[in-house]
């Protein structure tokens, strides 16, 4: 190794034991335990429904990858049939299809803001929509987390300053970390009144929320001024991510988005589970219902525990505080055969390390009571 490279080497190594000094190197992990951890809300990853039609597809002579962008011989039925059934299905006007959630916002974020526009970014959005925001020609700022009226007194703001050009409202449906939803019906409003766009990331609300799993913003799709992203890889049980759009920004973004142009398209093998996905949301809606009371069910169990969580939803986020405390806890529930993991800056802001528990069909009552009877006796003695 030449002494360049030697001094690259101790760099990033001197890195690693930053991380690990202040309990933040992280390392992978095989599965174990029971699920509370996964976000394969329905249990749909495994279902036999969907390993079926797969099997029959791959049978029928489906490739198992698209050999290529597209825009050249990439383009396969099953993306369009796909694309076609998905905007039935959520009522928009035109779907694209992606690789990935981290992807689609990414590449939504890099084309279609132009120079002179402004993203209003929720203060807890997630990476991806960091990384397409920076990576960008639009300017952006922050607004206070699920405060409309934080956001629409940034965009006033901006407009004092001089600001001329379209305003991009960027948020997520169900927040990954925290659970708690966003105020869309005065995030519509606001996007109404000022002529802007509102974004939408429904990575954790399709298929839990909204008429036969259509998501939260069920209600606004196929609105000109709305993108939705609606991850594949969560709820639906597969991979990929659809954003919903109007035709022109659809077309827009098959000609200008890089990261659509320049990919290799997700594999049609994919596009089937997902398009099967979306016939078992309209086809057995006991799937949601089952997780619905689960989640009523939890929270229950919380309240009467005297733990006031601020989430609602699948995700409970139990906060530690410290980095080594939030691990030690997550070890503790691990051993006890409980598969759950703790989550430290920066993915959550300093101070507010945690256990995110996320609630899928994997488990039952009788898991999720186990899980709270060990937190329990885990943390007997904490201060809260």
């Amino acid at each position: 190794m030449s002494a360049i490279h030697a001094a690259e080497a101790a760099d990033y190594a001197a890195a690693l034991r930053a991380l690990s000094k202040d309990d933040r190197l992280r390392g992978l992990k095989p599965r174990a335990g029971i699920d509370f951890v996964s976000n394969d809300y329905l249990a749909f990853a495994n279902a036999p429904r969907i390993k079926r039609v797969v099997s029959a597809a791959l049978a029928a002579g489906t490739p198992i990858g698209a050999g290529g962008s597209r825009l050249l011989r990439g383009n396969c039925e099953e993306h369009e049939r796909l694309e076609a059934e998905a905007a039935a299905f959520f009522r928009a006007e035109t779907a694209l299809f992606f690789g990935g959630g981290y992807v689609a916002n990414f590449a939504v974020l890099t084309t279609l803001p132009q120079r002179g526009d402004l993203l209003v970014l929720d203060a807890l959005v997630h990476a991806s929509i960091h990384e397409g925001a920076r990576a960008g020609r639009a300017e952006f700022r922050f607004s206070a987390h699920n405060d409309p009226e934080a956001v629409e007194g940034t965009i006033r703001g901006w407009r004092a300053e001089g600001g001329k050009g379209r305003v991009w409202i960027v948020v997520e449906s169900v927040y990954s970390m925290d659970g708690d939803v966003a105020p869309l019906d005065d995030l519509v409003a606001i996007a109404d009144r000022h002529d802007a766009f509102l974004m939408v990331d429904e990575a954790h609300g399709t298929g839990v929320y909204g008429e036969q799993g259509r998501g939260l913003t069920a209600p606004y799709e196929g609105r000109e001024n709305l993108v939705i992203v609606h991850t594949c890889g969560k709820a639906l049980g597969a991979a990929g991510a659809l954003v919903t759009a109007s035709t022109v920004l659809r077309d827009f973004m098959v000609n200008r988005c890089r990261p659509f142009i320049f990919a290799t398209a997700p594999s049609p093998l994919v596009a089937v589970a997902v398009r099967e996905a979306l016939l078992i949301l309209r086809e057995e809606p006991e799937h949601q219902q089952r997780l619905a009371k689960l989640v009523a069910f939890t929270h229950h169990e919380l309240d009467r525990r005297g733990w006031h969580s601020p989430s609602r939803s699948q995700i409970v986020p139990y906060i530690v505080g410290d980095n080594a405390r939030a691990m030690q806890l997550a070890s503790a529930l691990q051993a006890r055969g409980f598969d759950v993991r703790g989550i430290r800056p920066p993915t959550v802001p300093a101070g507010t390390a945690r256990l995110r528990i996320a609630l899928t069909l994997n488990v039952d009552e009788a898991d999720v009571r186990a899980l709270l009877d060990a937190l329990v006796e885990e943390t007997k003695g904490w201060s809260r």
